[in-house]
């Protein structure tokens, strides 16, 4: 039999911590990683590298609680548990904290779970999918979403209230892109008129996927430390008691029009949780740090200009708001992304009142950033981050550019130098 997609993603070394090059800005070396491979999440970070910096902290100052207000599919939280070192994540989109819930679940039995899996596929019937939603019979064929909806349900009759549940679903969960022979690459927009040269098989994939999982929970280490995750907003932090918090490792979202909804629309239309594009505003983007100008639902900028925690950086952003709405006229488009940027700093100026908060004295923030110029209208992202987090309270702030953006793309219309990097924050 040919292999499949999923068969030549785990046919190398399922485990390289050698080859997961220390890169802090990008997710790619995660999947060399146990764990972290299980799902791709372009928007994420190296784990090598967090779990460098954790245990660094830790040697330099004693034992430390980490947190990660932003914790995506959970790459802090895991390389806290591999440091020993004890965790709290935050997660606010749905699917995200199921995805990290999932992960999480790893210490579970390797046995337990393989049998469950045997199960699922011994119990898998090819259901026809009378009216799917569109989108899937878009990027999908007819006899290939069937095998899905049928393993779909197996997984759920095959339930027992455990981890092991956590599991089964993000086997699941992680094969539905490589089945589609639409343009599905990891964590992007649907592109169906983009196809693949080779769709994977879903049962063979399922299986597959969950042959590497079980590689990995045999692999990991047992004794770890504890790891909580809260599906909740980190501009209220609600679940973190007061000075619990030494160390924060996190990437927010960028201010850059990412719509991080809209990445999962085929995961949440697959599982019923949403049945159009348009159901994604009360299901996701209702609850998330606003870095969309698809988030810009009731939201006065001008009012929000004028919030207490925003008087480090009014007058400029009042500047590069003023000149975005200029700019939005001259566009086609005409995005929101004046009110965008005035939100998203909004946003990021309570969370750094909430992480005030929740951190002891003496404790240190590392933030993956990355500035952002919609409309060919620069935002110096890092450096109003840095303001706001000495406005909530901190002491200081410094940034180390770590790699050059907007520099591929030939053809793009905005050429405006970006950069990422780290931005520390003490105090």
């Amino acid at each position: 039999m040919p292999a499949t997609v999923q068969d030549r993603l785990f046919a190398a070394s399922p485990i390289d911590p050698e080859g997961a090059l220390d890169n802090s800005t990008v997710f790619t070396p995660n999947m060399r990683l146990a764990v972290h491979r299980w799902f791709r999440y372009s928007a994420g970070f190296s784990a090598a590298w967090a779990e460098r910096v954790i245990r660094e902290r830790q040697a330099e100052v004693g034992d430390v609680v980490v947190l990660d207000p932003f914790v995506g599919s959970g790459t802090t939280l895991i390389a806290s548990q591999m440091a020993g070192i004890p965790s709290f994540g935050l997660e606010s989109h749905p699917l995200v904290t199921r995805v990290a819930e999932a992960k999480l679940a790893w210490r579970a039995s390797a046995e337990d779970f393989e049998e469950r899996t045997a199960k699922v596929l011994a119990t898998t019937k090819p259901t026809e999918w009378a009216n799917p939603p569109a989108l899937l019979a878009k990027i999908y064929p007819a006899e290939t979403l069937g095998r899905l909806l049928g393993l779909r349900r197996s997984v759920e009759i095959n339930q027992k209230g455990d981890d092991v549940d956590h599991l089964l679903w993000l086997a699941l969960v992680a094969i539905l892109r490589v089945c589609s022979p639409a343009g599905t690459a990891p964590w992007q927009y649907v592109l169906p008129k983009k196809t693949k040269a080779n769709a994977a098989e879903p049962l063979t994939a399922f299986e597959a996927q969950a042959r590497a999982m079980v590689a990995d929970m045999r692999y990991m280490p047992r004794d770890v430390a504890p790891a909580a995750l809260f599906h909740e907003d980190a501009r209220s932090a609600a679940s973190i008691p007061d000075d619990t918090i030494d160390l924060i490792v996190t990437s927010p979202p960028y201010p850059n029009n990412y719509d991080y909804a809209d990445a999962t629309r085929i995961e949440m239309t697959f599982l019923g949780e949403i049945e159009c594009w348009g159901d994604l505003q009360l299901a996701v983007r209702a609850h998330l740090v606003r870095s969309c100008s698809q988030h810009m639902v009731r939201y006065d900028p001008e009012e929000a200009l004028e919030a207490p925690e925003l008087a480090l950086i009014r007058d400029e952003l009042h500047d590069v708001y003023d000149r975005l709405t200029a700019e939005r006229d001259k566009h086609g488009g005409r995005k929101a992304y004046n009110a965008m940027v005035v939100a998203y700093f909004h946003d990021l100026a309570r969370a750094w009142l909430a992480l005030r908060r929740v951190c002891r004295h003496g404790s240190r923030a590392l933030f993956i950033v990355g500035d952002s110029a919609p409309y060919a209208v620069h935002v110096p992202v890092e450096r109003w981050l840095g303001e706001l987090a000495v406005g909530a309270g901190f002491d200081s702030w410094q940034f180390e550019k770590l790699r050059d953006r907007n520099i591929k793309w030939k053809n793009r219309k905005h050429r405006v130098p970006l950069h990422e990097g780290l931005l520390t924050v003490d105090g």
